[in-house]
């Protein structure tokens, strides 16, 4: 195989000083304990206190006495004596109390690994051959839980991409539940997880509306756990729909912040221990229209879900669980609709690549087709898709990833029918790309790994994860690779 892959020298590494404020739960009996010690300090002893904090922690975040006042608010919503409850507790001793139930945490300090690019929505201020770009990132932290982070730059002429100035003082966004359910789409996707007799779905069906709230939602729950405290299965399916409601959410960051300083860190249950490997891509719904979706990966500590968020801007995010067929890892969407329908790269026996199509983005309910099966040695564990299809004159353009002996990844590529994607019309006869030897060492040796690529200037520009630790990319011409293609088609 002839064709010319450049690696490029930058290495996107993690970033330990790059810290979240979170809440520090101790406990509910605890905190009591903890608050009654800050309470019996002189005034001096507070003032001292304080002082102390502001000067080692007011610069490290954006607004570190918000984080403190909402922290302490959250402290006293725990079961608490009515002696500390009615207790009026000025500012000075809020901001401590809130200080003792906070946290850093620092969310890339483990790993910076399986990125995406696409083309920002700002493409001013450019000069010809240049475009600005924004790179997403799984970073984990403390207790390997990950989340998505960002970069913005720009990449010119020459393929060289040039990061904007990283910011420092993260942020997490406002939260917003102001979902509107579908009965018949919630609870198709409540069975698909959880499993309960025939007759109490009928009981708890009939109670909730065609469409209901998230707040309507919860004054439901709250009438059937009081219904149903006798019975543990019961009980359980009532709060799962509540675990499940948590799922769809909204969030916004401060227009003030820069790309870099938001992070989108697991905040429902179903997604407490991780947000995997988000694909990013640039949507065309036509007429102009674009829309900006990344398909993750949520997990709760024993159970995964697939997950669509959605954005024009970067500022503001809505996310929705995917339901259907395609319920597993990998999920990566076309980036128009092929035949007046969504399509959907996805494996959903983790071995094997398929792809599937919908009339929504959120409801796969049609029959996955099996798109290819491991076939070369360097492949035969698993394969997977490495992000969203690409559109060209010769067809979609698709990278894979593909495992085989000693766990060793590398990615390839296929090139897929444009009318017919379920047609596989060009293929390599060896991997794209193996780890070199500086590519082997990380968290997960002998794995590169990508999550999304865009084309620039001619060339396939290539973002990847290096063995789990850091990242970097590469390039190649985009005609060569198609003529060598539809060579081996």
């Amino acid at each position: 195989m002839g064709l010319k892959l450049i690696r490029k020298n930058i290495i996107f590494k993690p970033d330990s000083t790059r810290v979240l404020a979170r809440y520090f739960n101790i406990g509910d009996v605890r905190i009591e304990k903890v608050i009654k010690r800050v309470l019996a300090l002189t005034s001096a002893e507070k003032d001292t206190i304080l002082n102390q904090l502001l000067r080692n922690f007011s610069n490290r975040h954006r607004s570190v006495v918000d984080v403190w006042e909402r922290n302490f608010k959250r402290s006293m919503e725990t079961p608490l004596s009515a002696e500390i409850m009615d207790y009026n507790y000025n500012l000075k001793e809020r901001l401590i109390i809130g200080a003792y139930f906070t946290m850093e945490y620092s969310v890339e300090a483990a790993a910076f690994f399986n990125p995406s690019i696409v083309e920002s929505p700002d493409q001013t201020q450019l000069q010809e051959g240049q475009k600005r770009i924004i790179l997403s990132f799984r970073a984990t932290g403390e207790g390997h839980v990950s989340s998505i982070v960002f970069r913005s730059g720009i990449i010119d002429e020459n393929l060289d991409i040039h990061l904007d100035e990283v910011g420092k003082l993260l942020e997490k966004p406002k939260r917003f539940k102001n979902h509107e359910y579908n009965k018949n789409e919630f609870f198709s996707k409540l069975y698909n997880i959880d499993s309960v007799d025939n007759e109490f779905a009928e009981i708890i069906l009939k109670k909730f509306p065609e469409s209901f709230t998230y707040e309507e939602l919860r004054k439901l729950i709250k009438e059937l756990i009081a219904e149903h405290q006798g019975n543990p299965a019961h009980t359980l399916f009532i709060n799962h729909i509540l675990w499940l409601a948590s799922s769809h959410y909204q969030i916004t960051y401060s227009l003030d912040t820069s790309i870099s300083e938001r992070v989108i860190f697991p905040i429902s249950d179903t997604e407490r221990n991780g947000i995997e490997d988000a694909r990013f891509l640039k949507f065309d719904h036509g007429n102009g229209s674009y829309m900006y979706y990344a398909t993750y990966t949520a997990y709760d500590g024993s159970m995964i879900m697939p997950k669509l968020l959605s954005t024009k801007d970067f500022i503001t995010f809505k996310v929705q669980p995917i339901n259907g067929k395609i319920a597993n890892k990998g999920a990566a969407m076309f980036p128009k609709k092929i035949n007046g329908k969504y399509a959907m790269l996805c494996r959903i026996d983790g071995e094997n690549n398929y792809i599937s199509f919908s009339d929504d983005l959120i409801n796969w309910h049609e029959e996955v087709i099996l798109l290819r099966e491991p076939q070369y040695h360097w492949e035969f564990v698993q394969i997977g898709n490495c992000g969203s299809p690409i559109e060209t004159p010769k067809g979609w353009l698709v990278l894979t990833h593909s495992v085989g002996p000693m766990r060793e990844y590398s990615i390839s590529v296929s090139l897929l029918d444009l009318n017919d994607p379920t047609k596989i019309i060009g293929k390599l006869n060896e991997p794209l790309m193996y780890p070199n030897q500086q590519e082997r060492e990380g968290y997960v040796p002998n794995v590169v790994y990508s999550c999304g690529q865009i084309v620039h200037n001619g060339h396939l520009i290539i973002p990847y994860a290096m063995s789990d630790h850091s990242s970097t990319y590469a390039t190649i011409e985009l005609d060569s690779l198609l003529e060598e293609l539809l060579r081996n088609g």
